[in-house]
This record gives structure tokens, C-alpha cells and sequence, in this order.
């Protein structure tokens, strides 16, 4: 594949630093910090592209707070300058991260994501008997701090945007030179290519029938078990030895007993959410209703949350749970039918 180049300028345009800041304050425009940047906007947006062309750019300046749901993880805010570049260089970049994807890789690209990863799950537990599932160990935190500039060097041959994603990289680090912090823009479309090569070794260099990647959670199947445990072992090597990662122990079984994929369990035949998912559900639509009817929240509030909540049970069988919470909860005030 040709090595993309003549980026840099682009990203420092002034139209491009517009657009991103549009980008970055969606659904933030209220915040203060969005608010003091805005007040100076053609100031900020100067001083940011003065700051890209003299290649100057302060990185690091992170806000750390810790989320729950669906699991504990680390957050890293960036600061919103921080944002805006972040959206500036993905603005120009994306075509050439997206060009390095796989059909068969669902997180982070447009017209695929969670729900498409899903029906492609499901199509290929009807048609194979056996499945394994993989998925690295602490995969932002893992990510080398070399292998990825090097990798990104054979994509990209801008000598200045290679350099301005070297220092993206090691403005943060969980240990020496190791991590990418989560809730980066940049961070998301790295691990994506990170894991993008081990996505074309396993399809290109294995010749694996059929094949799915939500991030950091890969699915292969195969008609035997002995061709589904050549396919883990070869991938774990990989993972292993070229990208430095560590794979938690596999799910490895027969398509009919079900797989765990994205809080589902998938059958050939139907779909049922794994035990978090229901305990999920039933304990947040719980919460939501105990704050409408407290006044805490207004319907445009219960509906902004319950809306969501409710369409992640509806692409499993998952009617009669539905169904059992909302009479449990008739007296309740303003809840959505199921």
C-alpha cells in the first residue's frame, strides 16, 4: 500500500481547525471550558495552527476520572485545545486509517459498530460448528510505544505528522513506554490499527473462514475444533510476538452452546443477554425511574437514558424481561411501554 504523505499542512488549515472545533464541542457546548475557548475562538485557532506549523505543541494536560459502566476504567480527559488538534488530525487522516481496515472490523468506523458486529456474529454461528473468542489483557494499556510509531511509519510518510504522533503517544503511559489513554480520538483510531494487523495475518496469512473484531474482542470460527485451536494458537503467537500483547485465557467451544460477544450470548437461532446485561438493565431502568419520580430527572432527561438502554435488550430476546420490569413498575410515573 502506498505511504500517504502531505498531510501536515492540511491538518493546520485553517477551514480544517474550524470544522474541528465544531467537532469537538458537540454535545459539550455548555461546558466551561468549551465556553471560555469559544469566547476567543479565531484567537485559539490561531494560536493552535501557529502551534502545529512551528511543530510546538504542549500534549499531556490530562483530567483523569474513573467510569463504572461496563466495567472500572481510567478516563483521560484531554484538554479541549487538546480536542480540537485531536479532531483536526483525524479529520485529514481518517481516509488512511479507514483504507488499512478489514471488512470484518466494527468499532470505530462509520456504517459498522456494535450492533453490526453483532448480525455478523450471528450469521456465522448458523453457518460453523465451532467458535473462540480472544481478547487482550489491559489492550490501552498494553500498547507499545514503539511498535506503533513504526507501525504508523508504514503508512504514513509525512516526516512531521509521524512526529506529532510520537509525542500523541507518549504524552501518556500506565509503565515505560507502554499505554494509549482512553478517551482520546486519536487513541481510538490507534488501537483500531494496532490490532488491525493481527486482523489481516489472521484473514490473509491463516485464511480464517470467518472472522469478527469489536476493538480488542476477536471471534473466528471454523467447522472443527482442530482447525479453531490452529487458528488461536497461531493468532496468540502473533498477538504475542509482534504486537507485545497478552491475550486473556480463550472461550472456546461448540457454536450451539452459545457465545459471549458484546454482553449477548449467541446462538444459531436466538440471542439472549449474558447475566451483566440483564443485571444491567434491571438496575438502571430501577434507578432511572426512582429519579423521575423524585423530580430529579424530566421526561426529556428519562427518555434521553431509557431510549438506548431500551434498544440495547431489543436486538436480543429479551421481551419478557422487558415486559416483567415495566408491570413491576405500573404505579411509576412516565416509563416507555416495551
Amino acid at each position: 500500500m502506498k505511504r500517504a504523505g502531505n498531510l501536515y499542512e492540511a491538518i493546520a488549515d485553517p477551514e480544517n481547525l474550524r470544522m474541528a472545533f465544531i467537532k469537538a464541542k458537540r454535545g459539550k457546548e455548555f461546558k466551561a471550558d468549551v465556553v471560555s475557548y469559544a469566547k476567543n475562538l479565531t484567537k485559539n485557532l490561531s494560536l493552535l495552527r501557529d502551534a502545529i506549523l512551528s511543530e510546538d505543541i504542549a500534549l499531556g494536560k490530562y483530567h483523569f476520572f474513573t467510569i463504572y459502566e461496563p466495567k472500572e476504567r481510567l478516563i483521560c480527559a484531554a484538554t479541549f485545545s487538546d480536542r480540537v488538534l485531536h479532531h483536526a488530525i483525524i479529520n485529514v487522516c481518517h481516509p488512511f486509517f479507514e483504507r488499512f481496515q478489514i471488512y470484518d472490523s466494527y468499532a470505530t468506523r462509520c456504517g459498522k459498530g456494535q450492533y453490526a458486529a453483532l448480525q455478523r456474529g450471528k450469521d456465522f454461528q448458523k453457518k460453523y460448528a465451532w467458535f473462540c473468542k480472544l481478547d487482550v489483557r489491559k489492550y490501552f494499556d498494553s500498547i507499545d510505544h514503539a511498535i506503533l510509531p513504526a507501525l504508523l511509519a508504514k503508512r504514513f510518510k509525512d516526516r512531521r505528522l509521524l512526529s506529532l504522533f510520537d509525542n500523541i503517544i507518549k504524552s501518556y503511559h500506565t509503565l515505560p513506554g507502554k499505554g494509549l489513554p482512553i478517551g482520546n480520538l486519536t487513541s481510538q483510531y490507534f488501537a483500531n490499527f494496532y490490532l488491525a494487523h493481527a486482523d489481516h495475518f489472521i484473514k490473509e496469512t491463516l485464511k480464517a473462514p470467518a472472522y469478527v473484531r469489536y476493538m480488542d474482542d476477536m471471534v473466528f470460527w471454523g467447522h472443527d475444533i482442530t482447525e479453531v485451536k490452529s487458528l488461536r494458537n497461531e493468532l496468540t503467537l502473533f498477538l504475542k510476538n509482534k504486537l507485545l500483547l497478552e491475550v486473556k485465557p480463550d472461550c472456546m467451544n461448540r457454536s450451539e452452546k452459545g457465545l459471549p460477544f458484546l454482553g449477548y450470548v449467541l446462538f444459531d437461532r436466538k440471542v439472549r443477554l449474558n447475566k451483566q446485561s440483564k443485571n444491567r438493565f434491571l438496575t438502571k431502568m430501577g434507578q432511572y425511574q426512582s429519579w423521575i419520580e423524585m423530580g430529579i430527572w424530566d421526561q426529556k432527561d428519562f427518555a434521553c437514558h431509557v431510549v438506548p438502554l431500551i434498544a440495547f435488550t431489543r436486538h436480543a430476546d429479551a421481551h419478557n424481561l422487558r415486559l416483567q420490569h415495566f408491570k413491576d413498575k405500573e404505579a411509576g410515573s412516565g416509563a416507555p411501554t416495551a
